[in-house]
């Protein structure tokens, strides 16, 4: 037995392979665990006395050779090791997600063995490393360096030695200079050419036309210019086109040779001219984003054959002309259509309430004219719904045709309906899911209605630039998710109501409305902040110009969630309670033009997040705190208080002439008084962007409400 036991042994050890990898490979995987300041609990896995093809993260093949290294969203700080590039059968290394510094090793880049490299989303810092041009060919399929801190120029000569790249993700970074077309003519299979978010200028290089398999191209969000070159209209491969907000100009042209297109993303450039009537040959069109460019003309017959199309994006240009030539019908699977701020004229197309898949549609500022038609209630799924300043009449019967859309959860129906009466009983059976409601400046007449509060899950009202009389109704509060209330620049008389001290969204900043995402972006009056959600607005509560009176009540306290508070312009007396101190959260404090008297609490100084303030044009007395913020508040923002002393007015306390000495108060007119009020939004970036790196240029250039209403919330 004891020799048969042997002869089993050695016959076992012929024919395994080796137990564990090489010491060679360990080491190596130990260089990258030595360089990391944290890492991520890897020393209890990656211990000397195991097999590092057991350890957290590694994958070994047959022959127990390192294949992968996958250490994604572990917290990893530190540096990349460029030993990993000793592990001669590595095809596969992924530390994307993660907070390393420091630069990529070129000994990854140029591996003659790995396959992926992923190394998204880190801090990675400097330049990429040019590759001598003697370099063999290297494996290397996919390149993931996007969301790092790059700079530099993209190399160029390293992309000789990437026969077989077929993936390219530089995006989000600060990278410079042209976009390379060096890939293109080295890697016959590249299909991904994704540099979006850097800082890479000039025009779109025709040598692009050389990569005849791409089949995307993404350089949004750059500062590329010029037009488009026909030798791109040869990369008849192109299924996805995304060149968004960059200074590009020219017309479509020869767009639509790209016979492939799924998406075109064309929108925050200088686009002009027209939708070219070919644009029907793209049948396989999915998303077309033209927004925030300067095109015109009537929309095309031929934009009713892009069957395919889910989204239409041409908010923010100058098209016009009735829309009956598109046929809606066609378009059976569109859900988004967005034509915001064009000039499209007529009414508005009942073809479009066939397109039963809409979640979203946005028509608002333009010259429609006619009722809202009663068809709009087949479409089921809708959900985003903004009609504003397209000159509907008939609120009552509007809101009665609305309420049986009963997915709504955004309704903007402001600067319509002039001069109408509010209406007192509405069916609010369809309107249980609606969380943002606009109704601004529409000159209506009458009270704030009860059915407002059969709105169970509404969590931001706007009635502000109404003719509304009367006080602020008791269930109020009965909004448990109300966090954004904009009544301002009405007629509304009475005491601040007690009621509204009891807001349960605004009593404390731990309380977050429910996480719905918009099926549109929506952005504030000035374009200077885009939000995706309405969670992402800031807790405000705007009473400004009207005729509140009595006192400030105490309680005002107890909305400790409050980033904005606005009770300007009204009849309101007494003095300023110390409790208004413990809203510590407030980035916005207007109590000007008030008949407020006594003191400034000193208290306020502890409103440290505190950035815009005013009590101008009140009856106050006293010494104006110099601490904090206070030294950095403008004059303006205490003018027209005769009785006021300090520093930032001419009344200097312990003066002979203290509390003789008039200021001269510092009156603001309607415009603005409503500019300030609406201004808040503009500085509260506390939103969920879209992106971080979208610059306010692209905005700011494509709003043009400096000659349009008001545009508010849009």
């Amino acid at each position: 037995m004891p020799s048969l036991g042997l002869a089993l042994v050695l016959l076992v050890s012929l024919v395994s392979p080796t137990s564990s990898c090489t010491e060679q490979e360990k080491s190596s995987l130990h260089q990258l665990l030595a360089g990391l300041s944290r890492d991520g609990g890897l020393t209890a896995s990656w211990r000397h006395d195991t097999d590092c093809c057991a350890w957290e993260g590694i994958t070994c093949n047959q022959d127990m050779k390192v294949t992968d290294v996958s250490l994604t969203s572990l917290g990893l700080e530190g540096a990349i090791s460029p030993f990993l590039g000793n592990l001669t059968g590595l095809l596969r290394l992924n530390l994307s997600r993660n907070l390393l510094t420091g630069g990529l090793p070129p000994e990854l880049v140029s591996s003659s063995s790995i396959l992926v490299l992923d190394v998204s989303f880190n801090r990675l810092t400097g330049g990429l490393s040019e590759l001598p041009s003697s370099t063999p060919a290297r494996p290397l399929q996919v390149l993931n360096i996007s969301s790092n801190l790059f700079t530099g120029s993209l190399p160029s000569t390293t992309w000789e030695a990437m026969k077989s790249l077929v993936v390219l993700n530089a995006s989000s970074n600060r990278f410079t200079g042209q976009i390379p077309t060096t890939p293109c003519v080295s890697a016959p299979s590249l299909a991904v050419i994704e540099l979006s978010f850097n800082q890479l200028s000039g025009n779109i290089p025709p040598g692009l036309s050389n990569c005849s398999a791409l089949k995307l191209l993404s350089a949004g969000y750059n500062n590329l210019s010029g037009t488009l070159p026909d030798a791109l209209f040869k990369v008849t491969s192109l299924e996805h086109l995304s060149l968004p907000n960059n200074w590009l100009v020219g017309d479509l042209g020869g767009i639509t040779k790209l016979i492939n297109l799924v998406t075109l993303d064309l929108g925050g450039n200088e686009f002009s001219g027209n939708i070219p009537e070919s644009i029907g040959d793209l049948k396989s069109l999915e998303e077309l984003h033209l927004e925030h460019n300067s095109m015109s003309g009537v929309l095309p017959t031929g934009l009713s054959n892009c069957t395919n199309l889910v989204t239409i994006d041409l908010n923010s240009n100058q098209f016009s002309g009735e829309l009956t030539k598109v046929n809606f019908v066609s378009l059976s699977n569109l859900r988004k259509l967005d034509l915001l701020f064009n000039n499209f004229t007529g009414t508005v197309p009942e073809s479009i309430y066939s397109c039963s898949k809409l979640t979203a549609l946005r028509l608002s500022y333009n010259p429609f004219h006619g009722q809202l038609s009663e068809k709009i209630g087949n479409l089921k799924s809708l959900s985003f719904l903004s009609l504003a300043n397209i000159s509907l009449t008939n609120i009552t019967r509007t809101l009665q045709i609305l309420s049986s859309s009963r997915s709504l959860t955004t309704l903007y129906l402001g600067f319509n309906f002039l001069h109408e009466t509010m209406p007192e009983d509405v069916s609010t059976d369809g309107f249980k899911n609606l969380q943002v409601l606009y109704i601004n400046h529409c000159s209506l007449s009458g009270k704030i209605p009860d059915w407002l509060s059969k709105l169970p899950n509404l969590g931001m009202l706007f009635l502000q630039g109404n003719q509304l009389t009367g006080p602020i109704p008791e269930w109020i509060s009965s909004l448990h998710f109300l966090f954004c209330l904009d009544i301002s620049n009405n007629s509304l008389t009475g005491e601040i109501p007690s009621a509204l001290m009891e807001m349960p969204m605004l009593e404390s900043d731990n309380t977050t409305p429910p996480k719905v995402f918009f099926e549109l972006p929506v952005w504030n009056k000035n374009k200077f902040m885009q939000y995706l959600m309405p969670s992402a607005f800031p807790k405000a509560l705007n009473l400004a110009m009207n005729n509140f009176s009595g006192m400030i009540p105490e309680e005002i306290g107890q909305l400790q969630g409050l980033f904005s508070l606005n009770l300007s312009s009204n009849r309101l007396s007494g003095q300023i309670p110390e409790q208004i101190c413990n809203l510590t959260n407030l980035q916005m404090l207007d109590l000007s033009d008030n008949h407020l008297t006594g003191t400034i609490p000193v208290a306020l100084k502890n409103l440290h997040f505190l950035s815009r303030f005013n009590i101008s044009n009140n009856d106050l007395e006293g010494s104006i705190p110099n601490v904090g913020q206070f030294s950095t508040f403008p004059n303006s923002s205490f003018g027209g208080n005769p009785k006021l002393c300090g520093p930032m007015v001419a009344n200097h306390c312990g003066s002979a002439e203290a509390g003789l000495v008039s200021i001269d108060p510092i009156k603001q007119n309607g415009s603005e008084v409503i500019i300030f009020m609406t201004a808040f939004v503009v500085f509260f970036g506390v939103g969920v962007l879209y992106d971080q790196k979208i610059l306010a240029r692209h905005w700011l250039k494509t709003c043009n409400c400096y000659h349009r209403p008001s545009c508010d919330m849009i």
